[in-house]
């Protein structure tokens, strides 16, 4: 026992007394990785998939990294991704048009093991988790009245209803991938300029949504807006709920429409990032 204690207590201090710090900060952006199905897009003809993940877009990271040797060190990072627009529902009918797109506002928190196969060539892999953000829908639809409800409203024929809104979704704590593998440039003894691919494998499951804004107005077939205001957020038309809930299950008879089934929505990808660290000089000795 004693043997293995004086063993530990050598590898501790001679970790501790190599050991390096860096900082890094960097951006880049990300494309849809094993994009699943988002939406639709309708026209008179056909009805068309669109696929994607909510993980493209650009982001910015701040990391920290601590070496224990010449090889091995632990990364902890934090990050912000502003996602791309990306298409849910896209509807073009003589008596509709849809144009709704999501995008990912999002933070998320990742720890790595870090190893250098060379001086300049590094490799990380470790979890990820998305710790606070969103997935925002900006919705716009144009519905164009039938002869029964122009009649109810008191509008000529050919009149419509423009309708805005947006609806904020959440999910629950996800757990992911994160891999990296990079370049970087010393400019000197503690700056250092990288280059890095990166791969995140993540998915995350709804929770819950909230319609943050709404807006609904009567238009007169030749674009007078005759009624502002028609639905807004404190009177919302029928079909639509403030605030929803999702569920894994849900009666056949359930007739609360602010309960949904719950699913998975992508948020993997691939990237490059550019970016610089500093590092600190360690107590004994410089990487």
């Amino acid at each position: 026992m004693k043997h293995l204690i004086a063993v530990f207590t050598t590898i501790l201090i001679s970790s501790v007394s190599f050991g390096q710090v860096q900082v890094s900060v960097s951006t880049g952006y990300a494309l849809s990785s094993a994009g699943m199905k988002l939406g639709e897009k309708v026209n008179v003809s056909e009805t068309e998939n669109s696929y994607g993940s909510y993980g493209e877009g650009a982001n910015i990271q701040v990391r920290g990294t601590y070496f224990f040797n010449e090889s091995f060190g632990l990364d902890v990072a934090v990050g912000y991704l502003r996602g791309a627009d990306k298409t849910v529902s896209e509807v073009n009918i003589p008596s509709m048009n849809v144009d709704a797109i999501a995008r990912a506002r999002a933070f998320g928190a990742s720890a790595s093991m870090v190893y250098r196969f060379t001086n300049n060539i590094y490799g990380r892999f470790g979890a990820l988790l998305k710790i606070g953000g969103k997935t925002e829908a900006v919705v716009f639809r144009k519905s164009v009245f039938s002869q029964a409800e122009a009649d109810a409203l008191g509008v000529p024929l050919g009149s419509y209803s423009e309708t805005n809104y947006v609806e904020d979704y959440h999910g629950h704590f996800p757990l992911g991938f994160v891999g990296a593998l990079g370049y970087k440039y010393d400019l000197d003894a503690n700056f250092s300029l990288f280059v890095e691919a990166e791969y995140y494998g993540i998915s995350l499951k709804r929770k819950d949504s909230e319609i943050t804004a709404f807006n609904t107005d009567v238009v007169l077939p030749n674009g007078t807006v005759t009624a502002s205001g028609f639905y807004s957020l404190d009177n919302l038309p029928a079909g639509f709920v403030k605030e929803t809930t999702y569920v894994d299950n849900l009666s056949n008879t359930n007739t609360d429409i602010s309960k949904k089934l719950s699913q998975k929505v992508p948020y993997s990808s691939f990237g490059i990032n550019l970016g610089v660290t500093y590092q600190f000089e360690g107590a004994n000795k410089k990487i």
